[in-house]
This record gives C-alpha cells, sequence and structure tokens, in this order.
C-alpha cells in the first residue's frame, strides 16, 4: 500500500486528512498499487464500485431521450439538469463511472447552473479522485472543470467556485500519488491546475506541448509563452489554491518522490505544475529541490543541491520521464538554482549526458537557457571539440542548440562555424561538400566510406540538419564562407531538388537573406532560371520564389515574372499564388511591361542610395539581445523590410499619379533608352522620404527590432 503524507496536507491537518481519508474509503472504492516496480496504471487493480440500480438507470436514460429530442428552450434545460444532479446525489460515483450513464451526466454537468454543478462537486468531492481515475468517470470530471471554469469570470459565483476547489484540493493533497501515477487522473490534475491559475483547461501550453514547439522555442525560432505564463490568454484564478495544491502534492509526496520521478503520467503533472509557477521564484526554490530528491536538511542549511546525491541525479536524467522533468526543471529555475545546477550537476557531465538518447535533450534545455558568456565557456570546453563525435552518435539537436545560443550571447561564434565545418568535412577536402552533408547528416554519417559519399537523390533532407544551416547563415558573412562557396557551388539539379523540399528550400531563403554579397546570391538564384513556375505552384515553394525575386537582378526579376504570367490563371487558383502574384505585380507586367520595369529600376536604385547613405543596418544597428525572446533574430531584417515598405508605398503612389497623368506616360516613353534620368529623380524623392522618416524615428523601436518575419523555420 501506498504510504499517506504525514504531517499537515491540508487546511486542517491531520484531523481533517484521517476523516477524509475514512470516508473515501467507505465510499466502496480501495486501491491496491506497488510503486516498487510501477511503470504505467495497468499494474493498479480496479476501482470497485456498486451497480447502478434498475431504476436509476432507467431515469437517466428518459433524461437522455428527452435531451436528444432536442425540444427543450434554456430554462427548461437548466431546470432539468438541476433536477437530475439531485437525483444523482450519493450515487455520483458509479454514475460517473458507468459507460452509458457517464455521457448523461456530461451532458447534465454542462447544461445546469452554477450553484447546481458547485453543489454536485462538492457531494462528490471525497470521491472525486476515484472518479477522475475511471477511464469515464474522467470524461466526466473534465466536463466539470470546463463548465465551472465558463462561470469563474462571474464575479458573483466567483465565491462559492473558490470554496468548490478548496473542498477538492483538500481531498487531493490526503493521498495524492494514485491521482498523479494514473493516466486519466494525471489529465484530470493537470486540468485543475490549469484552472486554478486561470489558463485555458486544454492549453497544450501547460498540458504538454509538441515536440516541434518545444524545439522552436528552444532555437529561439519563437518566442516562448512561458514568459508570463501566456498572460494573453490568462483569467480570473485561484492563485493561492493553486501553490496549495501544488505545494501539497510535494509535501505529501516526499517519501515517494523516487516513484514520481520515473513514472512518465506524475512527470507530466509535475511539468504542468512547473510551467504554471514559472515567474514565482521564492515557490520554485521550495518545489524543485525535492523534485531533484534533495533533503529537507539540506534546504534548511542552505544548500538546495547535495554534491553527493549529484551523481545518482544525472543517471536519472538517462530517464525518459526524469529528462522531460528536467528540461522544464532548466526553464523555470530561478538564476541562482540554475547556477547552482550548471555546477553540481551538469559540470564534467555533459559529453556524458550528450551521449545519451534521453540526456541529450536536457543538455539541450540546459545549454539553451545559459545565462552568461562564462557558462558558454565552460560548455565549449566540454562539447566544442566533440561536433564530429555528437553527429555521429545522431545527437545533432545538441549543436544546434549551442549554436543558438552562441549567436545569443554573442560569444565562439567563429569558433562554431569552424567546429561545425570540421565535423562533416576533412582538411584535404574542398568546402563545396559542407552544406550538402549537412542537409543529409543521417545518410552521410551511416555512410561507411564518408569520402567518397554523393548526394542522396530522392531522400527527405535532415530536419535538425536544415535548421543548423539556418542558424549558420545569421552569422556574419565573413564568418561562413565556406558555408556560402558550399551552396553557391551545389549542381543546378541539386538546388533544384533543394528547394522543392521544405527542409531545402527554408535553407536557402536563409542564405538569400543572409549577409552573403547580392553577387554571391544571384549565383544561386540563376540556377533555378527555368523552374520557378514548378516551385511556385509548390506552397512552400512559393516563399523561395519571392526571395530570389528580392534578391535576383532587373534581368533575372524579370525572368521569373516571365515565367509566372504564363501560369497566372492556374497560379491564381492556388492558395499561395494570389499572394506572390500581387508580390511581384505580374499584373502590372502583363499590361504595363515598361512601367514595371520603371518600377522595379527605381525600387533598385533607391535601396543602393539607401545603403550608400546608411550602409548595412547590420553594421549601423546597436544589437540586444533578449532571453529567450528576440534572442538569435536578425535584427537587421525588419528594418530592411521596413525601409522596402516604406520605398514600394511611396513608388506605389507615384505610379498611380503617372497613370493619371497623359503627360507623364509620354514622356515615359520617350526616355525609353534612358531610364535613369527622371526615374532617378524620383528614387532620390522616394530615398529622401525614407531618410526623413528613417531619421525622424528617432532609434529603432523595439516592435520593429522584435517582428522579424526572418525567423528560422520548421
Amino acid at each position: 500500500m501506498v504510504k499517506k503524507a504525514k504531517g499537515k496536507g491540508g487546511f486542517d491537518g491531520d484531523g481533517y486528512n484521517k476523516n477524509v481519508s475514512r470516508q473515501v474509503t467507505n465510499e466502496t472504492w480501495k486501491f491496491k498499487k506497488s510503486f516498487k516496480h510501477h511503470k504505467n496504471s495497468d499494474s493498479q487493480t480496479p476501482v470497485i464500485r456498486k451497480q447502478v440500480e434498475p431504476e436509476t438507470a432507467k431515469y437517466f436514460a428518459e433524461i437522455a431521450n428527452l435531451f436528444e429530442s432536442q425540444g427543450l428552450d434554456v430554462e427548461e434545460q437548466s431546470v432539468i439538469c438541476g433536477n437530475a444532479l439531485e437525483e444523482a446525489r450519493g450515487k455520483e460515483l458509479e454514475l460517473a463511472t458507468d459507460y452509458i450513464i457517464s455521457h448523461t451526466l456530461q451532458t447534465l454537468l454542462e447544461g445546469c447552473d452554477v450553484d447546481n454543478l458547485c453543489s454536485f462537486l462538492r457531494g462528490c468531492a471525497n470521491v472525486f479522485p476515484a472518479i477522475a481515475m475511471d477511464r469515464s468517470g474522467s470524461h466526466v470530471a473534465e466536463s466539470a472543470l470546463k463548465s465551472l471554469a465558463m462561470h469563474v469570470q462571474d464575479t458573483e459565483a466567483y465565491t462559492i467556485i473558490e470554496e468548490t476547489l478548496r473542498m477538492m484540493c483538500k481531498v487531493f493533497v490526503v493521498n495524492p500519488i494514485d491521482l498523479m501515477c494514473n493516466c486519466y487522473g494525471s489529465h484530470v490534475l493537470r486540468s485543475l491546475l490549469c484552472f486554478c491559475k486561470g489558463v485555458p483547461l486544454d492549453s497544450s501550453e501547460f498540458h504538454g506541448a509538441k515536440a516541434s514547439k518545444i524545439l522552436a522555442e528552444r532555437l529561439n525560432f519563437k518566442v516562448s509563452q512561458m514568459d508570463g505564463n501566456d498572460s494573453q490568454h490568462l483569467e480570473q484564478g485561484f492563485p493561492n489554491l493553486l501553490k496549495f495544491l501544488v505545494s501539497g502534492m510535494v509535501n505529501c509526496t516526499r517519501e515517494d518522490i523516487k516513484t514520481l520521478q520515473v513514472d512518465q503520467y506524475s512527470s507530466l503533472v509535475l511539468q504542468t505544475a512547473l510551467k504554471l509557477l514559472a515567474g514565482d521564484d521564492q515557490e520554485l526554490l521550495q518545489i524543485i529541490p525535492v523534485l531533484l530528491g534533495c533533503n529537507k536538511q539540506n534546504l534548511v542549511e542552505g544548500r538546495s543541491i547535495d554534491i553527493i546525491s549529484a551523481g545518482e541525479i544525472v543517471e536519472l536524467m538517462k530517464e525518459t520521464a526524469f529528462s522531460h522533468l528536467m528540461e522544464v526543471i532548466l526553464e523555470v529555475a530561478p538564476e541562482s538554482l540554475y547556477n547552482e545546477m550548471f555546477t553540481k550537476l551538469f559540470k564534467n557531465s555533459l559529453f556524458e549526458l550528450s551521449s545519451d538518447y534521453c540526456g541529450n535533450f536536457v543538455v539541450q534545455a540546459l545549454i539553451s537557457h545559459a545565462r552568461t558568456k562564462d557558462q558558454m565557456e565552460l560548455i565549449w570546453e566540454e562539447l566544442g571539440l566533440k561536433f564530429g563525435d555528437l553527429l555521429g552518435m545522431r545527437r545533432p539537436g545538441v549543436i544546434a542548440s549551442l549554436i543558438t545560443a552562441c549567436q545569443r550571447l554573442q560569444t565562439h561564434e567563429y569558433k562554431c562555424c569552424e567546429a561545425l565545418a570540421t565535423a562533416v568535412g576533412s582538411k584535404n577536402e574542398t568546402s563545396k561538400c559542407i552544406v550538402p552533408r549537412i542537409l543529409f547528416l543521417d545518410s552521410y554519417f551511416s555512410y561507411e566510406d564518408k569520402s567518397s559519399w554523393n548526394w542522396t537523390g530522392g531522400v527527405k533532407m535532415h530536419v535538425m540538419g536544415s535548421l543548423i544551416l539556418q542558424a549558420i547563415f545569421k552569422f556574419q558573412s565573413e564568418w561562413i564562407q565556406p558555408y556560402i562557396l558550399s551552396i553557391t557551388s551545389m549542381e543546378a539539379e541539386h538546388v533544384l531538388e533543394a528547394a522543392k523540399d521544405a527542409r531545402g528550400a527554408h535553407v536557402i531563403e536563409a542564405f538569400l537573406a543572409s549577409d552573403a554579397s547580392t553577387k554571391q546570391k544571384r549565383r544561386l538564384v540563376v540556377k533555378l532560371r527555368g523552374h520557378f513556375v514548378e516551385l511556385a505552384m509548390n506552397p512552400s515553394g512559393s516563399f523561395t520564389v519571392e526571395r530570389c525575386f528580392n534578391a535576383g537582378s532587373l534581368s533575372l526579376r524579370e525572368a521569373i515574372a516571365s515565367e509566372l504570367l504564363a501560369v497566372r490563371t492556374e497560379l491564381s487558383k492556388t492558395k499561395q499564388g494570389p499572394h506572390l502574384l500581387r508580390k511581384l505585380d505580374i499584373d502590372r507586367y502583363a499590361n504595363k511591361p515598361d512601367q514595371w520595369r520603371s518600377k522595379q529600376a527605381s525600387k533598385h536604385s533607391a535601396y543602393n542610395d539607401f545603403y550608400v547613405a546608411f550602409g548595412s543596418c547590420e553594421s549601423k544597428l546597436p544589437t540586444k539581445n533578449k532571453f529567450l525572446s528576440d534572442a538569435s533574430i536578425d535584427i537587421s531584417e525588419p528594418e530592411e523590410l521596413n525601409t522596402r515598405k516604406e520605398i514600394d508605398s511611396s513608388l506605389t503612389s507615384t505610379s498611380m499619379l503617372d497613370d493619371t497623368s497623359v503627360e507623364k506616360k509620354e514622356k515615359r516613353k520617350k526616355r525609353k533608352r534612358d531610364v535613369g534620368s527622371e526615374d532617378a529623380v524620383d528614387s532620390k524623392k522616394v530615398m529622401e522620404n525614407a531618410v526623413k522618416n528613417f531619421l525622424s524615428s528617432g532609434t529603432l523601436d523595439k516592435k520593429r527590432r522584435g517582428a522579424s518575419k526572418h525567423k528560422l523555420q520548421i
């Protein structure tokens, strides 16, 4: 039997716990579970419950038929729901865990008023854990919480809802381990935690985000919603109850913490609790050491982590459930505790953990949340010369996290580029092989004779390899010349294949938006000539076409426009087609090609004049990284985009005036041979307006720096 926690587990102390425990036992449900080798909920015996009486079953069947007839108005429905819930008093466990009647009960809970809802929950509070741990009952419990959440904004109902939740929380903390380690109970408990915080009950952010979303945030491709706990979606919550419930779960299960550390369902509950408490350093400093298995004496003495137990914690990081929990711990840990964990747990263990299937994700989280350049120096000492080993062991995520962290903290940037190039090639080989090998990481590193490896056609490109290259092309051009040489030296058919692959297309787009020279970019774009229609018809390829158009010379732009004009009708019927046709101004090119050329020439001239006057945004603008928000996002791109928009809008208005003036049309025809005369004047005026707007804005505002559209993509 699982030992119940000793000491004060609720608001009323031991006396309340004993009474609740006796009541729960008398309600005909018992759990016998051995946690010695606990792996999943299958090891527990089913809940023992009474059978639903025939008369009761008949009554609720009639209620179900009445709702199916759909002849009730809202007021009648509320009255019937209240009466039916009153009939369920004392039978909540049997009804909620009945496969058929549970569906009817869900409908009743969703349609009743807040008073009847709270009355039902208070009546079954003592057996609510048993309901939550049942396959059918868990749906009833979820429906009750969702229905309750709909009334939380009602100020008159706030007090009764709070009292109902308090009664339920008192029951939960008596013996939370059964609930936490049950696959159904775990989900209900996470919903209750979200309810107490005031976030949506079905929020994927707190129930367990997708791996791709976690990766995007970790590599700074997406701003983490953890900052502020997704404040834009916060509703009125019950913060005191949240702290009581979390601390009650942790304190009551201190003796069984080793079980909770490796159980997949309890790990999910603890992850949700930590995410919801993000920013509350006082609470986290008390809870996280307990989850790490540290004893109470160390906390009293001000030592969160005992060096003696550090080895055990490192071994736990190789367990699936605990590795996920540790990732969240590193994400929300206060700085002082993060620094202590970095020194006592991870120092001299980074490569060992990076080599492990589960441990490497913990290392990724550690690197992604590194605070200082000194910490990055220690990380580099252990992993900087191990790029080849990590790639050979299929651990590219560690390298991707390291590259991104170096960008964010502006340290070891050149060393990262050099180490990666060395890992995928040798000194005797040219730089041309670097990009293809990274695009096909698994294929290359699984090849026995790596020196004879060739481009692998017809195979999807490597996700992490694509992400690594996207990050690499964010560095200054002088640091990534081998990569630039490699991608511009690719065969035309290989460039086309990469552009047609979503992962390869993102790499090409990253290169075209990089700090590489215009000449180098056009060397790549020209290899796609004749294939822009094929790319434009592809949803992901349309972005590549747009990038190629922006990077191309006037002749290349016209070549792209000419190709798309031939399939304008077909392209306009696709999802991405109208946007692309509008961006490239294909209608103008079809109807007024001379005007289109003039506009493109004016744009080109205005851009050149602007950058001659002000230089590259990369070199002029101050860089300021924000921890896990604006980090590693290229700040030159938003300004360039905004400047382009200003110039484009000015040129558009100018061209509209030209359309209404017959005299200007005649003049434009006469100066066909010399586009530069009047257009140059127009472009100078446009440039002056852009410069005036640029200077009047003073310094770049934070929104423009943070709203970069050139984020790395998955």
